[in-house]
């Protein structure tokens, strides 16, 4: 699942007109670089919400069948988006037991995995070295295992592996992934991988620009 719908207010002005995970980087729109990479590594179906300027996101990237994978959309303009989680409980049908779940608007060379075993784990989390921007870090990472406390702590590259049990007691609504990972985190059910390789997350104008004029 690529995550879609949200209104990018910090991508604004920008954003005003173009969904967030269509804004080009060398070019190609940044949820084009999820599709080749997904399919590249195996994965034959992508479910992409969308809700803001929603209908572009169909529009450019049709069926999916320029990439030979099937792209399916979960709808949450009437919603006004749901946030992270409420957004993979509304579409959770589309989804199977295990899944992947990747931000539109990350840029990376991470090598998606379509043979991650979560074992006995809820959810399995890509975190990176903190960017300039978020110094603090999100999770502690220690032996494998992610925790709310500790140090070093580094940051959530919003790439994550995910059982359909995380989300059975969610009510469908606007709902955070935050707040339901940290509560996992705390019975030892959540796993995690440190990637160093190249990871950006295109979250403003500033940043974009940036990235474009490095290559």
């Amino acid at each position: 699942m690529i995550l879609a719908a949200g209104r990018g207010e910090r991508m604004r002005p920008l954003s005003d007109t173009v969904p967030k995970p269509l804004l080009t980087v060398y070019g190609k729109p940044l949820i084009v670089y999820h599709i080749e990479k997904l399919a590249q590594s195996g994965f034959k179906t992508i479910v992409i919400n969308i809700a803001h300027l929603g209908h572009k996101i169909p529009e450019a990237l049709g069926d999916g069948s320029e990439w030979g994978v099937t792209l399916l959309y979960s709808d949450e303009h009437d919603e006004g988006a749901l946030e992270s989680a409420g957004g993979i409980v509304k579409a959770l049908p589309l989804l199977g037991e295990a899944f992947l779940v990747v931000n539109g608007d990350v840029w990376c060379d991470y090598t998606f995995d379509a043979h991650t075993a979560l074992k006995q784990y809820l959810a399995h989390l890509i975190v990176v070295p903190n960017p300039e921007h978020h110094q603090e870090g999100d999770f502690a990472l220690k032996e494998g295992i992610l925790a709310t406390e500790g140090t070093p702590k580094f940051t959530f590259s919003g790439i994550g592996y995910y059982r359909t049990e995380l989300f059975k007691d969610l009510p469908y609504g606007k709902t955070a992934l935050a707040p339901l990972l940290k509560t996992a985190m705390t019975n030892r059910r959540v796993s995690g991988m440190l990637y160093e390789g190249v990871w950006r997350d295109i979250g403003t104008p500033e940043r974009l620009t940036a990235l474009n004029a490095c290559r």
